[in-house]
């Protein structure tokens, strides 16, 4: 007879004081996120110190297209951790089950699938981001070596999805955490005293995100009569109900995230038509961006996991203070990062590299940056609403207005045809940023999202 929800898997969003419960339950999504974004940092930090703006570069060119070939995880893991924080919310736990099979065929096969074709194509992609003949080699070594561990990230984020839908955020934190530090340790080893250049970096992310899963799957199987999912082979088959909801919900959401990620490779692609200085400053835009996103990552999850059950539940009324609350902290702790920007820039870009040359210009980061903060903390509160309500329509029109048309067409206008070259580029990454806050905001007022 199949088992159902326990207390220790499962955790209900629909009770409770709001506040308490967000921060409670987005804290440690945020040490998680945040220690994922330092271990990513970690390889441009310790690459910008110990090789140069040439290895700076490479990883930012390389890990861009990593990032642009995670769109199907992060896509269709959002997509699964809300169809089981609804199926949880209404306490239909077959469905939980089914979903968990079929997202991890699905995405482990689609995973091995990415990486292959980015293997044979790996001279063309290069070629079509401009890559300086300076950081060339070095590109190659990180887009080659981080490809191969694509299957640990898409593994890590069907667990951390599953988890997450159920009202667990303290697990994923603990196995990022193992990686955060692993990852820490064997860049400063491979690179430093070992001299494996840009390749040891790689490498050092590969083997954390490898660990990282490993221990992610063993959890989950050592629970598994918790959820009523055996991990017998019969059942990762593919459910087609299932996989219907998860595709409607899912391309959207990877639409998404593909669009964006597309965007930026465009840009950086523009960005290398300068020199190898201006890539490099790229490099440090998108870190300090992604450890901006953090906060905002972490209260989208929350969020999306707490009006997901309450959507469930018919408690329209605590939806509301969930998405006010998470608007409010948002502002206030850009507010917090855009002190620090004005204070001490320096400081900031001091972290990547010791380079006077990127040193010299990085100053024409800190106005966009600071206009990605308030981006990131406006998109949190949105996201929460529209993944939150499994409105797969509006997700692609996110998609389709933020990732192309106003992120490209702003940084095109900005940097070509009103002549500001890579500080228009950048304006028109962060000014595109505020379109989901503007397309959310219209949803929430049509009140069409209590449907």
């Amino acid at each position: 007879m199949q088992k159902h929800s326990s207390p220790t898997m499962v955790r209900d969003l629909t009770e409770g004081p709001v506040v308490p419960l967000l921060l409670q339950f987005a804290f440690p999504l945020f040490v998680s996120n945040a220690l994922q974004a330092i271990y990513n940092l970690v390889d441009m930090v310790v690459v910008g110190n110990y090789i140069g703006k040439a290895g700076m570069s490479a990883v930012s060119i390389g890990g861009d297209i990593l990032h642009l070939l995670t769109f199907v995880a992060m896509g269709f893991s959002s997509a699964g951790q809300v169809i089981i924080a609804r199926a949880v919310g209404a306490g239909r736990m077959d469905e939980v089950r089914k979903t968990i099979g079929t997202m991890f065929t699905f995405l482990l096969g689609a995973s091995l699938a990415i990486a292959l074709v980015c293997f044979c194509l790996r001279d063309s992609i290069l070629h079509w981001l401009n890559t300086p003949s300076a950081s060339w080699d070095f590109a190659m070594d990180y887009l080659v070596t981080c490809t191969c561990g694509l299957v640990f990230i898409y593994g890590y984020n069907i667990v951390s999805a599953i988890l997450r839908g159920m009202g667990d955020s303290r697990r994923p934190f603990m196995f990022i955490a193992i990686a955060a530090v692993l990852n820490t340790v064997l860049d400063i080893w491979f690179v430093k005293y070992v001299g494996l250049a840009v390749f040891g970096a790689a490498l050092a992310t590969v083997i954390g995100q490898g660990v990282s899963f490993l221990f992610a799957l063993i959890y989950l199987y050592r629970r598994k009569e918790s959820f009523g999912f055996d991990f017998k082979p019969a059942s990762f088959a593919i459910d087609p109900v299932t996989f219907r909801r998860l595709l409607s919900l899912g391309i959207p959401m990877a639409i998404q995230s593909a669009a964006i990620s597309f965007s930026k490779i465009v840009l950086m692609s523009w960005i290398n038509l300068f020199d190898v200085t201006y890539s490099a400053l790229a490099g440090i835009f998108n870190k300090v961006n992604t450890m901006c996103g953090v906060i905002s990552q972490s209260f989208t999850t929350a969020g999306s996991s707490m009006t997901g059950q309450n959507l469930g539940a018919k408690k329209y009324g605590r939806v509301n203070r969930i998405l006010i609350t998470i608007l409010a902290i948002g502002v206030g702790i850009a507010l917090c990062f855009t002190g620090v920007m004005i204070l001490w820039p320096d400081a900031v870009y001091g972290i990547f590299t010791p380079d006077p040359e990127v040193l010299g210009v990085a100053g024409v980061l800190t106005l966009p940056i600071i206009l990605n903060f308030y981006g990131s903390a406006t998109r949190s509160a949105s996201f929460s609403l529209i993944n939150g309500s499994g409105h797969s329509k509006l997700n692609l029109a996110v998609a389709i207005i933020d990732g192309v048309i106003s992120r490209m067409g702003l940084a095109a206008l900005l940097g070509f045809a009103l002549k500001l070259d890579c500080f228009g580029f950048w304006m028109g990454d962060a000014l595109a940023g505020f379109m989901p806050f503007v397309i959310g905001g219209t949803f929430y007022l049509s009140g069409k999202w209590k449907e």
